[in-house]
């Protein structure tokens, strides 16, 4: 069977500037996972409310939309190689604002890192997305999606696991600096992975795209690729940001010790789920609404379940990881849509508006999901908000349907 994974490696054999590039954002994302143990962490530690947990997750989503804007203009202008070097050197000088968080007891300056790193997260996407075009051939494209999906579950995987491990062995300033090295690293990566793209490719290639898109003048199926990912985070963002908050409603004398292992669940099932999907059924699963219906679905069951097993921790881990085994199938679908039907000079700006409508859906979702929650509880706020963003998901998929 040709899965994501077996297309991901051919692919890896193939280019070594993939190879280069994955190294970077592997371990950009474990210092971009450090961070966020580092934070939410100390918050669990310093017993901050519902609310403030809530709002360091969208935080952490809110000002991608900024950046993605930024990312979609800096594409037209300049190679999207420099685009991502530089959103690393500007994480790596975002590290004051937790350190100094970290000396002086400040939550907000916790949180300002949080909006930080979504700024540059949201830069750095639409060139991300405009590389992977460029680079690799139209049957390789599976390829890509498979790397989107290890990117993203790394920033959890890796950082989270190690910061899980590492939480009460180290303090959080050593955790920072493993942080800004991963950090300067990944620069360094990213040069070598400049110098190699440019040699392999035209120069035509290396620059920047300047095409625009209007929505009314795309196609139902174009239109379609781009909800897909604002349908996921309509669904799952209202539980991700929830989790930290569940965990203490679940076990108020052990949150942290709680919260950060569904962290790591969730990500392990972020990555395991696409990368089993066949590389030749993409295309037929993307156009299926009940497959993808069916995934949101099993997702918020285990979620809905999470709540009645506070004594089983071990069912509670296999519950999270199961959930984000079927959300980030969908994920997969999604950037895999953007890739096919968009043409190389639209597909940053068409990444772009994705992630656009993802952080603002997420926001929205997540707001509404904090607000209920500091009167309700989680478990109420989980359960009414993730319903209702189902539902009106199951329309905007029967609007747009093949």
């Amino acid at each position: 069977m040709n899965t994501l994974l077996i297309a991901l490696l051919r692919a890896l054999r193939s280019h070594r500037w993939l190879r280069l590039l994955g190294c970077a954002f592997i371990l950009s994302s474990l210092g971009n996972g450090l961070t966020q143990v580092v934070v939410f962490g100390q918050l669990l530690r310093w017993s901050a409310s519902p609310a403030t947990l809530t709002l360091a997750y969208m935080l952490a989503m809110l000002p991608g939309f900024l950046g993605s804007l930024w990312g979609e203009t800096l594409c037209r202008k300049i190679s999207p190689m420099k685009i991502l070097i530089l959103t690393e050197v500007l994480g790596l000088l975002a590290l004051a604002m937790p350190l100094y968080g970290l000396l002086s007891h400040n939550i907000p300056a916790l949180l300002a890192v949080q909006s930080a790193e979504a700024l540059f997260n949201g830069m750095s996407y639409p060139a991300l997305t405009l590389i992977f075009k460029r680079g690799l051939r139209p049957d390789e494209l599976p390829a890509a999606t498979a790397m989107e999906t290890l990117i993203f579950a790394s920033q959890v995987l890796l950082g989270t696991g190690a910061g899980v491990l590492l939480f009460d062995v180290l303090s959080p300033l050593s955790l920072l600096a493993i942080d800004a090295l991963s950090f300067a690293t990944s620069a360094g990566l990213l040069l070598c992975t400049t110098a190699v793209f440019k040699t392999l490719h035209q120069p035509d290639d290396a620059q920047p795209g300047d095409e625009k898109l209007r929505w009314q003048n795309l196609s139902p199926l174009q239109r379609r690729s781009i909800l897909l990912l604002p349908a996921l985070a309509a669904v799952g963002s209202p539980a991700m940001a929830l989790l930290p908050a569940l965990a203490q409603e679940i076990r108020p004398g052990a949150a942290p010790g709680l919260a950060l292992p569904l962290l790591f669940a969730r990500s392990l099932g972020q990555l395991c789920g696409p990368l089993m999907l066949s590389a030749d059924k993409l295309r037929h699963y993307s156009g299926s609404n009940w497959r993808l219906l069916l995934c949101l679905g099993i997702f918020l069951g285990c979620y809905f379940l999470l709540p009645l097993f506070a004594n089983w921790p071990g069912i509670g881990l296999t519950l999270v990881f199961s959930a984000h085994l079927a959300s980030n199938i969908v994920f997969a679908l999604g950037t895999f849509s953007v890739l096919r039907y968009f043409p190389g000079g639209q597909v940053a700006t068409a990444s772009a508006m994705a992630w656009r409508g993802q952080v603002l859906i997420a926001a929205v979702a997540t707001g509404l999901a904090g607000l209920l929650a500091q009167n309700l509880g989680a478990a109420i706020a989980l359960y009414g908000v993730s319903l209702m963003s189902l539902m009106g998901v199951a329309v905007v998929l029967w609007r747009y349907r093949w």
